[in-house]
């Protein structure tokens, strides 16, 4: 018997031996990738995705997922061990370092905790606290006490007060950094999104909304719509991965029940779905009108994942652990994974960035490589009887 998140299990009821030896080899393997990735990029540049003809293409660190590839060389440093990936993830957090100061971001989040804290929680640093602690109040520049919520894209026009789902994932940062300060506005402005969020960004069914527009004069709702999705009242499938990891954590950092009750909710709309493929990873929106012709969103397969397995260690739900099992299965399957030297060293095949703009369809993402990885290493914790988070 061993302790999970303050519960008990029996540890032949997690894990398959089979399953973590693909893992152990498929963690290897991307170790080797990442190695030849970095051979295609310079000090400044991010991998980014590929374009519809196969050429590499990079980010600046401006770009709101910068943070994910020195993260995943960290993830994949702290299985393996291998210090040129430790030493490519400080080339890239030195770039990074600027954007501590960035307010013109809600995706601060994304860019510095993946980072930055995973950097941290390896090898402890004043200098990281510090650049956590600036990017939170960064971050926190961007709450309104009007509409009690964090503001995502910079208005386009002047009543706008924009909130997507997505932005349930900069929470951490603000958590972390009331840690490391105790200051405690960092850790209510969180509370305040995530709550605002859940009253206005769900519908009956537990599938999320994309986007939110705010009053900004009265945080009053003035439309609910899509930006990314099928259509308004679709369920796109990144976004329902944003909502059920972003209130997962929201019950690891504050073990309020309504997040708990909500994020299980959200894996029971998404596991139930009609429209979920037998192999368990989505199309790109749960809503598609061309299904089973859609493209798939592995991003959003690796993202459930990872966010499955934590969310089994507070509720017991075995079906919850077994579909992370599946999807971690079908993402190591070569339908999804690629082989060393293609796609310019990226990990996973078949993710979409945004499908209605034409933008990243059918190709490789940075995010989707982070989240599978993160999903490996927290599948590996559980088998061997550990806990996720100290």
């Amino acid at each position: 018997m061993f302790l999970i998140g303050g519960l008990t299990f029996a540890q032949k009821k997690l894990g398959k031996k089979e399953l973590v030896a693909v893992i152990n080899k498929d963690l290897k393997n991307a170790a080797s990738q990442y190695l030849y990735m970095s051979k295609l990029v310079t000090p400044d540049q991010f991998p980014k995705t590929l374009d519809k003809n196969g050429k590499f293409v990079t980010s600046n660190a401006k770009w709101w997922c910068s943070g994910f590839y020195p993260g995943t060389l960290l993830y994949l440093f702290e299985e393996t061990k291998n210090d040129s990936l430790y030493s490519e993830a400080l080339v890239k957090l030195k770039t990074l370092a600027p954007e501590q100061y960035n307010k013109g971001t809600h995706d601060i989040g994304f860019m510095m905790y993946c980072s930055y804290g995973n950097a941290n929680r390896l090898k402890p640093n004043k200098a990281y606290d510090t650049i956590l602690v600036n990017s939170a109040k960064s971050l926190s520049k961007r709450f309104s006490p009007i509409t009690k919520t964090i503001r995502s894209w910079n208005p386009k026009k002047e009543n706008d007060y924009i909130v997507i789902i997505d932005n349930m994932m900069n929470l951490e940062l603000l958590f972390y950094a009331t840690k490391v300060t105790g200051d405690s506005s960092f850790y209510k402005i969180a509370v305040s999104h995530a709550d605002q969020t859940l009253k206005h960004h769900f519908r009956p069914d537990f599938s999320s909304y994309h986007v939110v527009d705010y009053h900004p004069q009265t945080g009053g709702v003035a439309e609910k719509r899509t930006h990314q999705g099928a259509a308004n009242e679709s369920a796109w499938a990144r976004g329902q991965a944003w909502a059920l990891y972003g209130y997962t954590l929201m019950y690891r950092e504050t073990k309020d029940k309504k997040y708990l009750d909500l994020a299980n909710n959200i894996a029971g709309f998404i596991l139930k779905h009609p429209n979920l493929p037998k192999d368990f990873i989505p199309y790109w929106d749960f809503n598609a009108p061309n299904i089973p012709d859609a493209p798939r969103d592995a991003s959003a397969g690796a993202l459930y994942a990872s966010a499955l397995l934590e969310l089994f260690t507070y509720t017991k739900d075995q079906q919850q652990f077994a579909a992370a099992e599946k999807m971690i299965t079908s993402l190591a399957s070569p339908a999804y994974r690629t082989k060393y030297g293609e796609d310019s060293g990226f990990l996973l095949k078949h993710s979409v960035g945004s499908l209605p703009h034409n933008s990243e369809v059918d190709v490789p993402l940075s995010y989707a490589d982070y989240y599978y990885v993160e999903a490996l290493l927290r599948y590996k914790k559980l088998a061997a009887g550990k806990q996720l988070f100290n």
